[in-house]
């Protein structure tokens, strides 16, 4: 069933995209942008450390980029892929733009605390202590669900670097939860 979803989606991005290329219909734009902005959302979200002003505009940033190099797609992977792809690229351009801004702090970008979810805060800041390539590789692979093969596609590498970039990103997040804990029992 779900390989019957994927091919439905594939082949319903396929028609919107040639609707938009051939008549700019914004009727088809429209459904594209509403079928994958709340995914890509999500994961710039956490790319951008939870901060939502810079995921919308990543977002945005996205959506136009995608759609001025909409004919230049060749549908060797999905949509959705080629979207995160320009995403994350997006989040980069953005962190070096953003390096010269070193009195930022890891409380800033955070969002606002929610009493009720002290492990949820604990997971975001743990994420956003990252390095940005191990942060982008965890998320892509563990939240978002792509393999390593889309992942390297995606950001130029081999599913062999993604693999072991995961596999550092996750030794750092379980060190840098068991600090926290460490933090909130003292």
């Amino acid at each position: 069933m779900a390989i019957f979803a994927k091919l439905l989606a594939h082949w319903e991005d396929r028609k919107l995209v040639a609707d938009f290329l051939a008549r700019r219909d914004e009727l088809a734009f429209r459904r594209l942008y509403r079928s994958h902005t709340p995914r890509l959302y999500q994961l710039v979200l956490r790319l951008v450390n939870g901060n939502e002003r810079e995921a919308e505009e990543v977002v945005q940033d996205t959506w136009v980029r995608a759609a001025e190099r909409l004919h230049l797609f060749r549908w060797e992977a999905r949509l959705q892929t080629w979207l995160v792809g320009i995403a994350v690229n997006r989040c980069r351009e953005l962190f070096r733009q953003r390096q010269p801004r070193a009195a930022d702090t890891l409380a800033e970008n955070l969002p606002a605390p929610n009493f009720d979810a002290h492990a949820q805060i604990d997971l975001e800041r743990a994420l956003a202590a990252l390095p940005e390539g191990y942060r982008e590789i965890l998320v892509l692979h563990d939240i978002s669900g792509y393999t390593h093969q889309e992942i390297g596609a995606m950001l130029g590498l081999h599913s062999g670097t993604s693999k072991s970039q995961l596999f550092h990103a996750r030794q750092a997040l379980r060190a840098a939860l068991r600090d926290y804990a460490v933090e909130k029992n003292l």
